[in-house]
């Protein structure tokens, strides 16, 4: 199905939740579901998920609600679960290592094909059957192999530079665990940033207000 650019975010931000419910449901053996006990479940209302169907065409039938394992599959297309990004990681100390051992690409439309790191003593190291190559390696590799998506786990003050060298060697989405803002500087290329300090702070806001009130 063809995507609409006009669609907001908030919208696209939902279709993961729902594409894990749904797959949860279809592994228990639900076959269909209506917006109004998917609604319950999700604790959104049955318009909202009504609303957001809708923007891609809809999927359900009058009287018969959602086909459990349609609705999944379509939702994983949309979202461009089968595509293989050619991914590459840019930090492999302990967070670039846990992300890269425990995340899950391939599921979710990546191909991991290299792991870099600027200590040379990380060189040679197999993370997730993957050699970690030095950053020195990085421009060679990305001519040859072209990926398409960069993760970042490095520092902020190292990764203005190395999001202009990989934009330049045609990188076009960022997953972005540094604080660099990359959006700034190139607002046509996909960033996801995940501030791992800020979602500590708000659950501390969170907390705190359970605490008090």
């Amino acid at each position: 199905m063809a995507k609409n650019d006009s669609i907001s975010m908030s919208v696209i931000k939902r279709l993961p939740r729902y594409y894990r419910f749904l797959g949860e449901l279809k592994n228990k053996g639900v076959t269909r579901i209506s917006s109004r006990e998917l609604s319950n479940k999700m604790g959104l209302t049955a318009s909202q998920i009504r609303q957001d169907f809708n923007c891609f065409g809809g999927f359900g039938q009058q009287g018969y609600g959602y086909n459990v394992e349609q609705l999944h599959y379509e939702i994983g297309k949309i979202l461009g679960l089968g595509n293989g990004f050619k991914t590459i990681l840019i930090g492999a100390g302990n967070l670039g290592r846990a992300i890269a051992t425990h995340m899950s690409f391939e599921a979710r439309g990546f191909n991991l094909i290299g792991i870099f790191d600027k200590n040379e003593a990380m060189a040679g190291n197999m993370v997730r059957g993957i050699p970690v190559r030095q950053t020195q390696m990085l421009d060679d590799f990305c001519r040859e192999h072209h990926p398409t998506v960069a993760v970042l786990c490095i520092p902020s003050e190292g990764a203005a530079a190395t999001v202009d060298q990989l934009v330049e060697l045609g990188v076009k989405g960022f997953w972005n665990f540094s604080h660099c803002d990359i959006a700034a500087k190139y607002p046509d290329v996909a960033v996801e940033n995940v501030h791992l300090s800020d979602s500590l702070m708000t659950l501390s806001y969170q907390v705190d207000s359970v605490i008090n009130n």
